[in-house]
């Protein structure tokens, strides 16, 4: 064993190099779902996790709320999930017109408030072992210069300059990350979402209880909801960046139509969703990035919390492997692993979800008539939601699915996965 290597397994066996600053194992930055998920995974095995996070907890994210299947089933053991209303019925409509509302007798999701959501997580994380510090902006991360102590460290440079050391680092910095940026992803679907909390009387919120609306919208590609929440209805609409005004306008008619237009919301934001190109980077040397930060939703339904929790938690997995490498070379195969790891799970659905997105673009009348006519189709999305299968699974396994998308798209399936960068 060389004499570096002799050296970082001292500094490793109580986190502190020769000059005594501190090193954790990992740190993650971003308390979201996808870092509150990375931070549980990494802190539970047992490793010494550092957890950023720019805002004071809790805080408020423009987010449907919608919890399925997937995201359930990526929920550390114990968790008890905040829900303001478990859905068993969801309305369709085409632009305002064919409206029909379908029922099951199982919840097919359940809806919660970010804010609570999001802390819980974080509460979960601590409770592993992660240290968490909020309020806390960084600039910028660095793998290699006068900051960097030897080669199996990073360096975490804070706003203000303070300087953190790890052996990995997790981004899960949001879909505007600066680790993003370090990493090198690249993204091909940037769709803006419009959101307003809207309370409302208890005859109203009676009248939605249990109950989702989705609306396919004017624009190739947007679908607006109605998500209730208690005495709160969150209404938002969502479609591709470079169409603001319509978007705007797609709200403000959305609410009107509903008979909201009365009632004062509480919140209105809007963010946009960026979707990872296929090949784009998943890392660079000891960081990994997940969640928003890495550009993983499905791209159909912009759906993304349980991209986050899954990536998230794959992330915290893979970032201490990366933690324990000794050399650049070992570095590399993990972080190679976890790149493979998304491709062969989220990957593949996102791969189906781009398709549908292109042939939703070109025929909404023919989703909302499936949906709402054909008892297959209805079936699927039921088990999707409910998690009793996946996008990728439902191709994949369903002759009817493949020649179906094979139809109305027929570009052959390229799951989106992309390489590490190193």
């Amino acid at each position: 064993m060389s004499s570096e290597n002799s050296s970082a397994d001292d500094a490793s066996a109580d986190g502190v190099p020769g000059d005594g600053q501190r090193v954790w194992d990992v740190v993650v930055v971003g308390a979201g779902p996808a870092g509150a998920s990375a931070a549980y995974a990494a802190a539970v095995a047992g490793r010494r996790v550092l957890l950023l996070e720019k805002a004071e907890l809790p805080r408020y994210k423009t987010c449907g709320g919608g919890i399925i299947g997937p995201s359930r089933d990526a929920l550390p053991p114990g968790f008890e999930l905040p829900f303001r209303d478990r859905v068993h019925a969801v309305t369709f409509s085409n632009n305002g017109r064919f409206t029909r509302t379908r029922r099951s007798k199982q919840m097919l999701f359940g809806l919660i408030n970010r804010p609570e959501f999001d802390q819980q997580l974080v509460e979960h994380a601590q409770k592993a072992g992660a240290e968490l510090r909020t309020g806390v902006t960084v600039q910028r991360v660095e793998q290699h210069g006068s900051a960097v102590p030897d080669r199996r460290t990073v360096a975490v440079v804070l706003q203000g300059g303070e300087t953190l050391l790890a052996r990995a680092v997790v981004g899960a910095d949001g879909s505007a990350s600066r680790i993003g940026a370090h990493v090198g992803v690249k993204l091909d679907q940037v769709d803006l979402g419009l959101e307003a909390e809207i309370p409302v009387p208890e005859t109203v919120a009676e009248d939605w209880k249990g109950r989702v609306l989705i609306d396919w919208g004017p624009m190739p590609g947007s679908y607006g909801w109605v998500f209730p929440k208690g005495d709160t209805l969150t209404v938002g609409v969502i479609s591709a960046r470079g169409e603001g005004a319509a978007t705007k306008r797609y709200l403000e008619d959305f609410v009107g139509r509903l008979g909201l237009a009365g009632f004062e919301p509480s919140i209105s934001s809007g963010h946009l969703t960026r979707c990872r190109a296929d090949d784009s980077p998943l890392s660079r040397g000891r960081v990994l990035v997940c969640g928003d930060a890495a550009g993983l939703l499905e791209p159909w339904t912009r759906e993304g919390i349980s991209f986050a929790l899954r990536s998230g938690r794959l992330a915290g997995e893979w970032a201490v492997r990366i933690a324990e490498a000794h050399d650049a070379v070992d570095t590399r195969r993990q972080a190679l692993n976890y790149a493979f790891a998304i491709k062969a799970g989220l990957g593949v659905e996102m791969s189906v979800g781009k398709r549908l997105l292109t042939v939703f673009e070109r025929r909404p009348g023919l989703f909302h008539a499936a949906l709402t006519g054909f008892r297959p189709a209805w079936n699927a999305f039921k088990e999707i939601t409910q998690g009793v299968t996946s996008l990728g699974e439902m191709v994949r396994g369903r002759p009817m699915a493949q020649r179906a998308l094979a139809r109305f798209d027929p570009r052959p399936e390229s799951p989106a996965g992309g390489e590490a960068s190193s």
